[in-house]
């Protein structure tokens, strides 16, 4: 068995779920080991990610563990078998992993959905604009580290699931380049509203009933609810959370945020008229 070096957040999120379920079950890793036929030592390799399960083991796996959710295990299988090599990989050790991760994870998604409070979120973003966030980073990066992040963003851009964002003003007014590029900004905002699979929609300074849900993150429908993940900004990278109880709360935050946001025809006027005033 060849261990995995860097094993991808999909990966990752299988061996999380596999193991959530043997412990659902009150099984030691010793006993499923038994059960399967394998060594302890193989099913912690599983359960960390470090090395991959075959279809018909993953499916003895949940029949030992009791799992009767055929829906479930085939959408488990069917990430244990996946063997595509996405886009992304180009720039495996030239960027940090969690944006590999992260483009990933929107190219298996069902739907994303993204809650903006200081920056436009980074799939609507204008060549200008990401060059002016990258720009600002500290440390600063090289010339060459600043063209693969571009270049990276703009091809995970290429999306086609629904996708929602909500957009506080604060992030329509902050000027992370010149005027001009923030002009050209909330244009492309406005084309962009008009595709049948991207909705935006304004939170403005003086609209009611945001303080409770004030929260950036960005939500990647999974093939199933209980497969979702919620993407949060860190120092150090990109956090990747996907407890049920974590995702109910994200659930709830984001549709508080929806309903004190502004309609997307309204957004649209609103975005409008801020452009008209640079």
């Amino acid at each position: 068995m060849v261990k995995r070096r860097e094993p991808t957040a999909r990966q990752m999120r299988l061996a999380t779920e596999l193991r959530r379920l043997r412990e659902a079950a009150g099984l030691s890793s010793r006993q499923a080991a038994g059960l399967l036929g394998v060594s302890p030592t193989q099913i912690t390799h599983i359960e960390s990610a470090l090395a991959g399960v075959s279809e018909q083991r993953l499916r003895r796996l949940a029949s030992h563990y009791a799992c009767t959710d055929a829906e479930f295990i085939d959408a488990l299988v069917a990430m244990a078998t996946d063997r595509t090599r996405g886009w992304w990989e180009e720039y495996r050790g030239l960027l940090p992993t969690s944006f590999l991760d992260l483009s990933e994870l929107e190219h298996h998604a069902r739907f994303l959905r993204h809650v903006a409070i200081l920056y436009v979120p980074g799939l609507l973003q204008t060549e200008a604009h990401m060059r002016a966030v990258f720009s600002s980073r500290l440390p600063e990066l090289t010339d060459e580290e600043l063209e693969l992040r571009i270049q990276h963003r703009k091809a995970r851009q290429r999306f086609t699931v629904p996708y929602e964002a909500v957009i506080h003003e604060a992030a329509l007014r902050i000027r992370v380049g010149d005027r001009v590029a923030s002009r050209a900004q909330l244009t492309r905002l406005l084309e962009l509203s008009e595709a049948d699979h991207i909705t935006v929609r304004v939170i403005p300074f003086d609209l009611d009933g945001f303080a409770s849900a004030s929260s950036t993150m960005t939500y990647v429908g999974g093939p199933l609810p209980k497969l979702d993940t919620v993407v949060r900004d860190a120092p150090h990278g990109s956090a990747f959370i996907d407890s049920e109880a974590q995702l109910n709360i994200y659930r709830t935050s984001f549709r508080k945020v929806e309903a004190a946001s502004l309609n997307p025809e309204q957004s649209r006027d609103f975005i409008h008229r801020l452009a008209k005033e640079l």
